[in-house]
């Protein structure tokens, strides 16, 4: 029997050894201050923070936002439907300048003259755009984007200088608009169409992350103002002659937007073109 004793396999364990975590029969209370989990603000920070600097990164690569977000054929699709827009645009406000232009002549409009430059602007920033996507490589080039918006501030400024001297001799002058039906119609046409072009190129900048595209919807929007603008001063006139001002201050106001606009690509622009110059293997 005492073999049996010795060759017993579990051994009655030794009373006095206790868990410690188990005293008087309580375990210890949890940790008040658990380790943050990955969902907390903090990583949700963490997280914005990292694709902030990988968005630098990229820019630092010379290449533009849209390179993370787009997959190839679909970069290809938008820059398809951009060089589209641009060719209509560009087919469009051409005929809009040379009615505006008539008109302007016909019935000394100072707005009308406005628009008529605003549209022809219009046709050169569009003409920008297709260089711009005319290299299929160089859909997210940070580089070409950046010459493309230079041009576009230098012809901004050249455009409002001549619209803000057209306007001011013409209030200085006191020339007085005439309406007619011819007016109304071109009014309302130019209105219409280059704020629907505006729309498109701005959904296709903000996807494409093109400042170019961007710029020539700005372009396009403040020649559908200037469009309806020339409506409403018109009517303005013929039943208050004495308002006849308000065609060439609407001419002087558009003016103003445009040269700040040109001024602001410049100082924005120029700077990163130095910066990306080192990145042309797209061209």
């Amino acid at each position: 029997m005492s073999d049996a004793l010795a060759r017993d396999p579990s051994p009655v364990p030794d009373p006095t050894i206790v868990d410690p975590s188990a005293q008087n029969g309580q375990c210890d209370p949890p940790d008040p201050h658990p380790p943050k989990s990955a969902t907390s603000p903090a990583g949700e920070a963490f997280d914005m923070d990292q694709e902030m600097k990988i968005s630098d990164s990229v820019e630092d690569k010379g290449l533009l936002e849209s390179s993370m977000r787009l997959k190839p054929h679909e970069a290809q699709s938008y820059r398809k439907k951009a060089l589209w827009v641009s060719w209509l645009s560009i087919v469009v406000t051409l005929i809009l300048a040379i009615a505006a232009f008539t008109v302007s002549v016909m019935r000394h409009s100072a707005s009308a003259f406005g628009f008529a430059f605003d549209a022809t602007l219009d046709v050169l920033s569009s003409m920008i755009v297709l260089w711009r996507y005319s290299n299929a490589a160089a859909v997210h080039s940070a580089h070409r984007e950046y010459i493309a918006c230079v041009i576009l501030g230098v012809v901004f400024i050249l455009s409002a200088i001549t619209i803000l001297v057209k306007a001011i001799h013409d209030l200085a002058t006191k020339l007085l608009p005439e309406v007619d039906d011819f007016l109304y119609s071109v009014s309302i046409i130019s209105g219409i169409v280059c704020t629907t072009l505006a729309v498109f190129k701005f959904l296709l900048g903000r996807v494409l992350t093109s400042r170019a595209l961007v710029t020539d919807g700005f372009n396009s929007l403040v020649g559908g103002i200037m469009g309806f603008s020339i409506l409403i001063s018109a009517e303005v006139f013929k039943h208050e002659p004495t308002v006849w001002y308000l065609d060439g201050t609407i001419g002087v106001l558009i003016g103003l937007i445009i040269l700040a606009y040109g001024v602001k690509l410049l100082v924005d622009m120029v700077p990163r073109i130095r910066q990306t110059r080192n990145y042309e293997r797209f061209e």
